[in-house]
């Protein structure tokens, strides 16, 4: 009974669910499986309540228990899971080496090794390998082309947070048709099933993920306000609020308003301390954009080098998941203009290593920010070929005006102008009308 009801509770009262499982798993009478289920929950109910530390230590202390099977698999991949998105603690390269050795030895036949292949894939996305190493890990979990039958988003086995993981993945490798599929279809799911509390509002926020990046401001802005009421019925301070509030600030930056960003900032507590999960963007880097944006520079080049040696402690190379770089080179462009351009190729090497149009254009932008005359326009110019590429829309367009602006060419100023105003990027195209008032 105390089992069935941590099961009904789940994501609508984390605190609830943790205390009904840990009540039950200290009862006897769970066989076997039902014990795995149990440990499982339990260990989503203590992430999603902001205890994540006591969560590693309930798998392990089960991984403890068990001998080599399918249950055991199960449990380390959960153990990898939670481990990938502790925030509070550096990952040892060990980690990485450990997963790549057990993904290596999966094929994809069950779904424990499935899930393996998302956590390899999500794993390498973050630490900025291949991307075409990563699409191919995080393909080999699908059953042509979809979600494997057990591995949906209603089943209970797995839960939401590994197909989060593989949604995300995909969005941060460019193959963003692919994720917002997973986020749509995650969305009807759970409105269809009538799911609330935690489901939905993660659903709500990753919809509102794929706005952002796909460059759908005014529709990201939507499902982010949305997913930020929903979470904040279920508690202020959990990694699924943080969410919400972390890409509503960013989505608010890109279109221009930033005196709202300002004030969501402040409304919701968008700053130190951060949560215990890891939060997609990286919080620190929105928030040094964020003071960018407002002016205080300092306070920015603070929390952009905390954003750097947070990822750095976890081995985060991907330079769109974590942007701090770029950032902080402009905040320094004037002030330590040596250590700013080292930053600069720094981003552009780790760009393309990683290998996404995405990564790559916003590179040649950050070294192009730091350039002049004819050397800035044709960086630029190489950065609109990339994201003109990419499926980043706001971030084309944005090169677009960078470009016409240093180029001084009304053409690309009105192609910058017109993407910006189909974006709902307005103080990007406000940019725009001003660089062309100044050319006529």
């Amino acid at each position: 009974m105390l089992y069935e009801l941590g099961c009904a509770t789940l994501l609508t009262s984390p605190a609830t669910t943790a205390d009904y499982l840990r009540a039950a798993l200290a009862e006897p009478g769970l066989d076997s499986a039902e014990r795995v289920n149990a440990v499982f929950r339990l260990s989503q109910a203590l992430l999603h309540n902001n205890q994540l530390e006591e969560a590693v230590r309930t798998v392990e202390a089960e991984l403890g228990r068990r001998g080599i099977g399918p249950a055991r698999m199960r449990l380390q991949a959960v153990r990898y899971m939670l481990e990938a998105i502790h925030a509070s603690e550096g990952l040892s390269p060990e980690h990485s080496r450990e997963l790549a050795t057990l993904a290596a030895t999966c094929t994809g036949r069950d779904n424990s090794e499935r899930a393996l292949l998302i956590l390899r894939g999500f794993d390498a996305m973050a630490r900025g390998e291949n991307v075409e190493e990563v699409v191919e890990l995080l393909d080999r979990s699908l059953v042509n082309g979809r979600l494997a039958p057990g591995l949906g988003w209603t089943d209970t086995e797995w839960g939401i947070e590994v197909l989060l993981m593989l949604a995300n993945a995909y969005a941060y490798a460019d193959r963003l048709d692919r994720a917002e599929s997973l986020y749509t279809e995650a969305l009807r799911t759970y409105e269809s099933a009538g799911w609330t509390g935690g489901h939905l509002a993660l659903a709500h926020g990753y919809v509102g993920l794929g706005h952002r990046m796909r460059g759908r401001l005014r529709e990201a802005e939507a499902s982010l306000r949305k997913a930020l009421v929903l979470a904040e019925e279920i508690g202020r301070g959990l990694p699924l609020y943080w969410t919400s509030t972390c890409n509503l600030v960013d989505t608010l930056l890109a279109r221009g308003h930033v005196d709202e960003a300002w004030a969501i900032a402040e409304q919701y507590d968008f700053g130190p301390p951060y949560p215990s999960t890891i939060v997609l963007p990286d919080p620190r880097s929105v928030r040094g954009r964020l003071l960018l944006a407002v002016g205080r520079t300092e306070e920015a080049v603070n929390e952009l080098e905390a954003a750097e040696k947070a990822a750095a402690s976890r081995g985060h190379h991907n330079t769109v998941l974590a942007p701090w770089g770029g950032d902080l080179a402009r905040a320094l462009a004037n002030e330590d203009p040596r250590r700013a351009a080292e930053l600069a190729a720094s981003v552009r090497v780790r760009a393309e290593r990683f290998g996404t149009d995405t990564a790559i254009g916003e590179a040649l932008r950050v070294e192009a920010f730091l350039a002049t005359g004819k050397q800035a326009a044709a960086l630029y110019a190489k950065a609109v070929t990339f994201l003109a590429a990419s499926p980043s829309g706001y971030e084309h367009a944005a090169a677009r005006v960078e470009h016409g602006i240093a180029s001084r060419s009304v053409v690309e100023l009105n192609k910058g102008l017109m993407l910006a105003e189909s974006c709902g990027a307005d103080g990007l195209a406000d940019k725009a009308r001003e660089a062309l008032a100044g050319l006529t």
